[in-house]
Formats: C-alpha cells, structure tokens, sequence
C-alpha cells in the first residue's frame, strides 16, 4: 500500500520550510531510521528519518523548493514490490502536487505548490485569464517583480521550460531603471521613500535609483526583523551600565586553564565568557525576579536558568542555550558552549537547542567594542551585554592605579521588573565577577 511521505514541523511554531536536499532517490529501499531529506527552518537544517521501510516511489517535491507546508506530501512510499500509478499519491490523486523536475538551484521553489506564498497583480490575472495560458514564475521572482512593479506577461524566461526566475526579473528592472539626470552640484540622487504611517518609513528595493545590488532576505533574517521589530515596538526598554574589574578573574582563568589535562574527555580551555555566563546563572537565582517574562495574565518566573547565547553565524544571529547553568561547572559550561556554537555555524542545532530561555547575553568585546546597547530576545525580560576588557586607570582610596576593566549593560523589560531590580542584579553580577573564587562554590 502507498504512504505519503510528509513535510515534516521539525519545532512547534514552524509553518513551513525548505526542502533542502534528498539524500534517497526514487527506487532506493529504504527502512526506518535511514536519513532521506534535509529540511532548512529559519534557524537551522534538520536532518529527516524514514519512519517506515519500502521502496522511494516517487518524489512529489524538488529539492531547493521554497515554502513547502507542514504535512504536505513530499514523497510516495511503497511496499516492495508494489507498483504506484504515474502521479498517485497514497491518498489518491495527487492534485497540487508537482513532480521533481530539473529546477535551477538559484530559483529554490516549486512551480506549482499551492500553499507557496504569491502576489499577483490584477493586470497579471487579467492577462492569465483571457488567453488561457500559465506563467511560469518561481516565487522568489514573482515578489521581486510584484516590487519592482514589472508586469509578469513583459518578462521573459530563462530557466526550464521557460520558467521566470530571479535573473530574468534583475535584467528586465535594469533595463526599465534610467539613470537620474544630472542635476549641478548633486552627487547622487536619494533612495525614494514610501510614507507609510505617521512616524514611520519604508524603502523599496524598487525606489533605489542609485545603482545596487538586490539580496534576497534569507529565512533567518526575516525571522531577526519581526522578532526585532516587534522588540522594540512592543517591549519598553530601559538600560543600565557598570564597570567591573576582572583582573582576579583572569588571574583564576590562568590558573584553572594551566591544571587541564593534556588530552583526553577532561579537556577544557576556560574563556572570559565561560565566567561571565557562570555569573550570570548564579546572579539570577540571586535575584529571580530578573529570570521572568511578561504575560497579559501574569508574570512568568522561570524554575531553570536556561541562557541564551548570541553565536554570529554568516546568515544573520542565533541563540544556543545553556540549560540549567547554575547547576553546572566551569568546565562543562565551556566545553558545551563550544559544541553549541560549531554546530549552530554549520546550520545542525536541533530546535530545542535554539527556541526558549529565561535570559540571554551577547558579547561584543572580541571585536572591541567597549559599550552597546542589547535588544531583548522576546519573550525574555533581560539580556546582558558584554563589551571588550581593557587597561584603564582606576581610583582606589588616594591612589590612581590601572586595572583590567570591563563594561556590561543590561537592557530589561520594564513591565517585568524597575530600575532598582535591574540595578541589583547588576551589583550582584559585578560582586561575583570582581571575586570568582564564589564560582567555584
């Protein structure tokens, strides 16, 4: 009997994603356990498992493609021996879905998915209508024309069959763009801007005059920008700063790192940030109105102290998480940092060590930033920001010495907790950081 093979919801808010690569191809056996597909979230790529054994009958959805929804069929499985009609899938007909063809892997989208997001203007219905014909257009190219404000039926494609895709749409709008004229004494004419409430604006790559380059916003990055934007919008933020003398913990990170075995699994090599997130974990159990989220119901304060930590990947930010942080040694925090961040540059974080935590921190000080201002990670009520240590002159009693001094800001909700809460946590934090001995209790 045929068995769909579905789009997998690799996390409980995932809605869609992207079917990256098949690792099986049709007429491969294949028995449980066995890896078939990649699927990419925003976040990370997953690896699919067979659930069932048979034989890869047909494989409904190409890989590149955009926007495939949870549960769709992806792919027929049959029994061996079993032979399946062309185009059937387990539940019948498969209407709506597209088998694999030979598609571009630039263009990354299924032709004819039916949940694939779209925006068509009314002359491009219209044009569709009356002559009874189909464009051909892979999503991606279909929203940049939609921007641009090309009409689809003036393209030209390029790709299989004819099929528009994003080069075919770059030449169109360069050639429909002209140079601005000269105007004396201008250098350059600026970006148009669209008005679109009071207070706010909105640039369209279509606006830009000046002569540029178009990058397609990748799953990560959207994912950023609204989770950003409703941040900042929704959340009102109010910052402290203080300065802190680490010299003793440097001096104890010297010592530790110099009693590591050579080789073997009791290897660590302790950073400044092994500390920090150490600190921090003991901090919030020592003031754990820190460690909360804000509800309309009621404020949510956290059992764990699970923190998340900023890794800067090439696609845009993730937030590996240590769960149970307090509960762990110095050791462990470093060597399971370290596993969290390799994986999460390579894309192979699972969603559990991605979605959650209480409370993050983001360190900017290796790229010597002195001070910054952090955005919260909603719906955490806090996130600690590092920034680079540095010799600096101190006062202590009558004397001016130097010390080994490093600022750390802290951007909190203030729905959640005030300015004097923050402050105590900030004092805790900087006590525990100006004597590490206590980490080790």
């Amino acid at each position: 009997m045929a068995t769909n093979i579905l789009m997998p919801a690799l996390s409980p808010t995932m809605t869609e994603g992207i079917l990256a690569k098949w690792l099986k191809k049709e007429g491969d056996k294949i028995k449980p356990g066995d890896i078939i597909a990649e699927i990419e979230t925003d976040k990370a790529t997953m690896e699919v498992e067979a659930a069932d054994d048979g034989v890869l009958a047909k494989i409904l959805v190409a890989e590149g493609s955009e926007a495939v929804p949870v549960n769709a069929p992806i792919a027929i499985l049959v029994k061996e021996g079993e032979n399946i009609a062309n185009g059937e899938s387990a539940s019948g007909s498969a209407a709506g879905i597209v088998p694999k063809s030979p598609v571009p892997e630039a263009t990354r989208t299924i032709p004819t998915f039916p949940s694939a997001p779209s925006s068509v203007s009314d002359a491009d219905a219209k044009r569709q209508t009356t002559d009874n014909s189909r464009i051909f257009i892979s999503p991606l190219a279909r929203r940049m024309a939609h921007q641009a404000g090309i009409n689809l039926g003036d393209l030209v494609g390029s790709g299989p069959m004819g099929r528009i895709v994003k080069a075919d749409v770059e030449t169109t709008r360069n050639k429909l763009v002209q140079p601005a004229p000269a105007v004396a004494g201008a250098l350059t004419m600026e970006p148009q801007v669209q008005l679109v409430d009071a207070g706010s604006i909105a640039l369209k790559a279509s606006d830009v005059l000046v002569p540029h380059d178009v990058v397609p916003h990748s799953a990560m990055r959207k994912t950023i920008a609204k989770r950003m934007q409703a941040a900042k919008e929704t959340i009102p933020h109010f910052y402290l700063w203080v300065d802190i003398d680490i010299d003793e913990l440097l001096k104890l990170r010297a010592d530790l790192n110099s009693q590591s075995p050579k080789d073997g699994p009791g290897v660590y090599s302790l950073s400044v940030n092994d500390f920090l997130i150490k600190a921090a974990a003991l901090s919030l159990r020592r003031v754990p109105e820190v460690n909360a989220s804000y509800t309309e119901e009621a404020m949510i304060r956290y059992h764990d102290v699970d923190i998340s930590v900023a890794v800067a990947i090439p696609e845009g930010l993730i937030t590996p998480i240590l769960r149970r942080v307090d509960q762990k040694g110095l050791a462990i925090i470093s060597n399971e940092m370290k596993d969290l961040a390799e994986r999460a540059k390579v894309g192979k974080l699972k969603p559990e060590e991605y979605q959650g935590g209480s409370f993050s921190i983001s360190n900017l000080g290796m790229y010597g930033i002195t001070n910054f201002s952090a955005i919260i990670n909603p719906p955490q009520s806090a996130i600690l920001a590092i920034g680079a240590a540095e010799r600096r002159p101190v006062v202590r009693g009558n004397e001016i010495g130097v010390a080994t001094m490093m600022t750390v800001g802290i951007a909190c909700d203030h729905r959640v907790f005030d300015g004097a809460t923050g402050a105590e946590f900030l004092s805790v934090f900087k006590g525990v950081v100006e004597t590490p001995l206590s980490l080790m209790l």
